[in-house]
């Protein structure tokens, strides 16, 4: 009897097994994690283009355009900030009036001399032209960048009127009190005092003289006269202290730079009142005649237009009435 070999069974293999079930949840992980980036990705593209545009847009790195030039204001500016020592009306009047002697009237060139200086031009050129009609020799003091400066250049040339720089400076009250386009400050440096007041006497090539604008502040910073005085005397103009403090360094800073020089005597019309502007032109009067000449500062007001109408013929047969160049000289 023949012996069969026994058969082996054959073994099933294991390890395919093994991998494919290993596999299986490493290619299921990978696949949720592509459908979850996938669909990270499709929201991403939907809020794109479902989004407002402002929210889309992407942040511009294309430099700012500078800021647009501020229009010119044509308001008229603020007038000078007085001297405190300066009388109301009616205080003024309280005053006992104790007679004066009047010396006899003298004529022709024996007349004292008398300059008027408009202050404050530049932001009213139907004023101003009412002014030049009076045909006597008003010096016009113009603010530097204002308005109507170039149109009353015009019209003061074409009458033969003198023209002045009407410099705005600090005030005390700064900067509750702004002075006004192209104002020096005490804050300023050498260089920025310089520069600001080279742009601000361009604006008017023409001028001779300069007066302060306010600057009761700054006209008592002797470094700071220095720099404006130094300016003043290389271009050949004079310097006229409009006064609006008692602590002024003009004159002594004048005397320094041998400038040509004079000072306010009189404000005519800083309470602009009919019976005061009359008061403050007899006064003007008083003084040229005790001293020989005398500066007189007024304002664009109507009511001093209308007195200075109603006044002028008296006013020219006391004092002789000239540009304020004639008023000027080298202190000392």
């Amino acid at each position: 009897m023949v012996k069969r070999k026994p058969t082996r069974k054959k073994r099933r293999s294991k390890k395919p097994r093994q991998k494919s079930s290993a596999k299986s949840p490493l290619f299921r992980a990978l696949a949720g994690l592509t459908i979850l980036a996938l669909g990270v990705v499709a929201i991403g593209v939907l809020l794109y283009y479902l989004a407002p545009p402002e929210t889309t847009a992407p942040r511009s790195t294309a430099p700012k355009a500078p800021p647009a030039r501020a229009p010119v204001v044509k308001q008229k500016p603020t007038y000078e900030i007085y001297p405190p020592k300066i009388p109301p009306p009616a205080r003024s009047a309280a005053k006992k009036k104790i007679p004066k002697p009047v010396p006899k009237p003298r004529t022709g060139k024996s007349l004292p001399s008398v300059a008027l200086i408009i202050d404050d031009l530049g932001y009213d050129k139907q004023i101003a032209k009412k002014f030049a009609q009076l045909n006597v020799p008003l010096t016009f003091s113009i603010l530097p960048h204002s308005p109507f400066q170039q149109k009353i250049v015009r019209l003061a040339e074409s009458k033969g009127l003198e023209i002045m720089l009407h410099l705005p400076m600090e005030p005390n009250e700064y900067p509750t009190v702004d002075p006004g386009p192209g104002t020096l400050l005490a804050s300023m440096s050498a260089d920025e005092l310089i520069t600001q007041l080279d742009k601000n006497l361009n604006t008017l090539p023409n001028v001779k003289g300069v007066n302060n604008h306010m600057g009761s502040r700054l006209t008592a910073e002797s470094t700071q006269l220095y720099q404006i005085f130094s300016v003043l005397k290389q271009r050949g103009l004079y310097f006229i202290d409009s006064r609006t403090t008692a602590e002024s360094l003009c004159e002594p800073s004048a005397r320094l730079f041998q400038i040509p020089f004079a000072q306010r005597d009189v404000f005519l019309d800083h309470y602009p009142n009919p019976d005061f502007i009359r008061k403050q032109i007899k006064e003007l009067i008083r003084v040229a005649r005790h001293n020989g000449q005398a500066v007189g500062i007024l304002h664009p007001h109507a009511t001093t237009l209308t007195i200075l109408q109603e006044m002028l013929p008296d006013l020219q047969k006391q004092v002789y009435l000239v540009p304020a160049s004639k008023i000027v000289r080298p202190v000392g």
